[in-house]
């Protein structure tokens, strides 16, 4: 067998699945420009390209918090129904332009009630707005399926009240609970409360967690708040040693947590120093469940496709290596497992089959 030739092209059609992306993190350009004219709301710039590449510059100063706020600007646009539909209905179509079969998309609604939308009003706005991006990427034949994780704010006080949210759409396309902000003395169990909660409730969640903070974050993530997924986890290193997995790495690996790792976002933030020594390589290795992430493709300038073929070029992946992670991110997915198995067995393999 010969080894298929990873181009763009090849790469834009292998089926993907995105856990890790967030909706304030990945407008266009052109979208933000035009919102912000709307709201009278200032930009550094109000050329799109121009817009972009301030993104990524200003994203890529080494700094989780400086990171974090560039997001005033698309935050800025995101306070009526209308920016809200529009940029839920784009990012679908994004995704589903990038190959991305499965997607789930997170974001904070209490950033979003600045123009005197209610938390159920942003909620209702957002999923009418996937639900028409959906719709028209279905028509179009590129069908993709979006779920939606809310996030709360781990420096607020809100975190129970978002957990309610999300059972009261639990049957509405919001599939998940997040915990997202400032890491680093913001601790996860602070917010046990929400947590709990949501265990009551059976509804499953993920917790940013070892991105700006250490194993700390991870074992309070995992074992005091009960994960399903940790948010990125590239610390998880720091209990790996010659490739002799200490007892949390050991029990994030055995019993199968997902890690959502993201690595251009990583490398703007400090959490990592190259694609090439990215640690997604090495805990895909050492049997980790790896799944590839874009988190905010606005502010990281980047896309599934290119993010693969980062790793491709940079990092020596091969079409084995991305369906391995693919299979992962749809396994580890919100959603029930027989639906899981039939994305699996009628969408990803076949995609990935066709390029051997």
């Amino acid at each position: 067998m010969t080894t298929p030739r990873l181009d763009t092209d090849t790469l834009r059609r292998l089926p993907k699945a995105v856990l890790h992306d967030h909706l304030d993190g990945g407008l266009r350009p052109a979208t933000v420009v035009e919102l912000a004219d709307t709201v009278g709301h200032t930009l550094p710039t109000t050329d799109p390209d121009e817009l972009a590449a301030w993104y990524v510059e200003a994203a890529g100063s080494g700094d989780l918090v400086r990171y974090i706020a560039t997001f005033e600007h698309t935050l800025a646009v995101m306070q009526t129904r209308e920016g809200l539909l529009r940029t839920a209905e784009e990012y679908v179509l994004d995704l589903a332009a990038d190959g991305v079969v499965y997607g789930e998309v997170r974001y904070a609604p209490e950033l979003m009630t600045k123009g005197g939308l209610t938390l159920p009003e942003v909620v209702g706005a957002v999923q009418e707005g996937l639900a028409a991006g959906m719709a028209k990427a279905s028509a179009a034949g590129t069908p993709v399926r979006v779920g939606t994780l809310l996030c709360g704010m781990r420096m607020f006080d809100r975190t129970r009240e978002v957990a309610d949210l999300v059972v009261a759409f639990r049957d509405a396309g919001v599939v998940g609970f997040d915990i997202a902000g400032a890491e680093d003395g913001f601790p996860a169990a602070d917010h046990l409360d929400a947590f709990e909660h949501l265990r009551r409730e059976s509804v499953p969640f993920t917790i940013h967690a070892g991105e700006a903070d250490g194993l700390s974050s991870i074992h309070q993530a995992v074992q005091l708040c009960g994960a399903q997924r940790i948010g990125h986890g590239v610390r998880i290193t720091e209990d790996i040693v010659d490739g002799k997995l200490g007892r949390l790495a050991g029990w994030v690996r055995d019993r199968r947590i997902a890690l959502e790792m993201c690595p251009t976002s990583n490398l703007q933030t400090g959490a990592a120093g190259s694609i090439a020594t990215h640690p997604v390589t090495a805990l895909k290795d050492l049997g980790f469940r790896v799944t590839l992430n874009t988190d905010n493709r606005l502010v990281s300038g980047t896309t599934m496709t290119r993010e693969m073929s980062l790793l491709v070029e940079q990092a020596g992946w091969t079409v084995e290596d991305l369906r391995t992670v693919t299979v992962n991110a749809v396994k580890s997915a919100f959603l029930p497992f027989d639906e899981r198995n039939a994305l699996l067995r009628d969408v990803v393999l076949p995609g990935y089959d066709s390029v051997r």
